[in-house]
């Protein structure tokens, strides 16, 4: 039977029809020689390579990248390789000099704004902080350096917290160990950002911890549409723009406020994140409310799941570690003793801040870091052209986890980073610890875009973890020596959120 046998070519609709066959004829010739030219040929690929069975691997790439990544870095070790996602090329790196390179590039060559505002469409998502993120500024000035002063808040939140959500009791009590720990931090982050009482607040808090869900569902919905109706779908068939009304809500008298005080005294009485914001505004419309809700929500989104992500990683491996307890114990009530809960305690536990640190090392929030949109033809030292437009990024959960790089890889050795800090001298303060950045270890990134939250996210969780340590003892539900499997999909890694874990009040030893 011919294809045009139930089409009337000589009617409008058989015309359009005819078009719509050739339209996509031409756009499939037109992307075959695009790429049959591009310079990405040359770069090894793991999976499919053409222009229609790369789709192949982009659907393995939706289900577990994590495993297309491996595979490749298993493959090409310290060697670029490319593997396809579903709109794109994704070019990956490993490696001491490669994950160097990165860092040393330009922003005009290889950019991470660019990459955030295509893959979480920020434009559309967070409105206004697309065009300026003098947020991160905010982030390394007044949110990092007021942890010593404000820890205090962050030592009262977590322990009101705890008492509401695992109250001590001489029986066991089980709860889900994700949501509740992001019940916590979501609490004690919001203490930290913009006080009590509206971090208890149950619909301020249900709001927090559900917009970054919110953003990344949004971005992945606007990234299925063409440019042109990426501002329609932004604003209709997402529910950000209702997340951002709901935020008003809660934020705007106290915006408002501040901004009063700003304008009359150049300055705000408060330590907060809404007096920092204004603080580092270098526009107008920077101290307007709807820019700084926009804000507040972005550091939400950036700190809560990625905090409750790894302390919940940890909790699992001291629930199937329990070996490793009395000696962090002893630890952190020595230090704790010594120094008052403050953030020179959280300084002197290394062999906390080692175990949480081998816990992500072996359980990373994702398996691809560092990512970079080339905004020009960028040559790699080996002489590998990466074209403008390309998404680059390390495969830093194979990297994590190599043989070549640590000894007994494979093993949870939770001492492993403070048996390294022996014998450090004048670099004990900074060599191996988890806030460190290093090239053959990627938790936060490299360089000048590392995650500058991590000073708050690593001091948080420590306390969170001396908390338990010195008030708890837990198991997995029904006493399981079994890890909860991690949930994998795309290049994201998340700690099982069904599992369950159990608490009670701490017995003598």
């Amino acid at each position: 039977m011919s294809l045009f046998a139930v089409h009337d070519l000589d009617s409008p609709s058989g015309i359009t029809w005819l078009l719509g066959i050739l339209g996509l004829a031409y756009y499939g010739a037109v992307k075959y020689l695009e790429a049959k030219k591009s310079p990405l040929n040359a770069i090894p690929t793991v999976g499919y390579s053409g222009v229609l069975t790369s789709y192949i691997t982009a659907f393995k790439w939706l289900a577990n990248g994590t495993a297309l990544l491996q595979e490749g870095y298993d493959k090409y070790p310290n060697t670029p390789f490319k593997v396809a996602a579903v709109s794109k090329w994704v070019v990956v790196l490993s490696g001491k000099q490669h994950v160097d390179e990165i860092r040393k590039a330009p922003e005009e060559v290889l950019s991470l704004a660019g990459a955030a505002k295509e893959l979480l469409q920020t434009k559309y998502t967070f409105g206004p902080v697309d065009a300026h993120p003098h947020h991160r500024i905010t982030i390394r000035s007044g949110v990092t350096r007021n942890i010593t002063s404000k820890f205090e808040e962050i030592k009262d939140e977590i322990v009101d917290s705890f008492n509401g959500y695992i109250p001590l009791s001489e029986d066991w009590v089980t709860v889900p160990a994700y949501e509740t720990h992001m019940h916590i931090i979501c609490r004690t982050i919001n203490r930290y950002f913009v006080g009590a009482p509206l971090c208890r607040d149950p619909g301020y808090q249900e709001l927090q911890e559900n917009f970054t869900l919110d953003a990344f569902l949004g971005a992945t919905i606007i990234n299925w549409f063409p440019e042109i109706l990426k501002p329609f779908v932004g604003r209709y068939m997402t529910t950000v723009p209702k997340r951002i009304k709901q935020a008003k809500k809660y934020l705007s008298p106290i915006i408002e406020e501040r901004i009063a005080q700003y304008e009359q005294y150049g300055r705000c009485d408060h330590n907060d994140a809404i007096s920092w914001l204004l603080d580092t505004a270098t526009e107008d419309y920077h101290r307007t409310v709807h820019d700084i809700v926009a804000r507040v929500l972005l550091l939400n989104f950036t700190a809560i799941h990625t905090t409750t992500i790894a302390f919940t990683q940890a909790i699992y491996d001291l629930a199937i570690h329990p070996e490793y307890i009395e000696e962090m114990h002893r630890e952190a009530a020595n230090a704790i003793s010594e120094h008052g809960w403050s953030k020179a305690a959280m300084q002197k536990m290394r062999k906390v801040d080692s175990f949480v640190k081998e816990s992500l090392r072996l359980n990373s929030a994702g398996s691809l870091s560092m990512m970079r949109k080339a905004h020009r033809d960028w040559t790699m030292s080996d002489g590998t052209l990466i074209p403008a437009g390309t998404f680059i990024g390390v495969a830093s959960n194979a990297m994590n986890k190599a043989k070549v790089l640590f000894p007994d890889a494979d093993i949870f050795k939770g001492f492993r980073f403070a048996e390294m800090r022996d014998g450090s001298g004048n670099l004990d303060s900074i060599k191996h610890q988890m806030v460190s950045l290093e090239s053959d270890l990627i938790l936060f990134g490299h360089g000048r875009h590392a995650c500058p939250g991590r000073f708050l996210a690593v001091n948080g969780i420590k306390a969170m973890l001396a908390h338990i340590l010195l008030n708890y003892d837990l198991q997995l539900e029904n006493g399981s020596k079994n890890r909860p499997p991690n949930v994998v999909y795309q290049s994201n890694i998340i700690p099982n959120k069904k599992a369950k874990v159990m608490f009670r009040k701490r017995r003598v030893r």
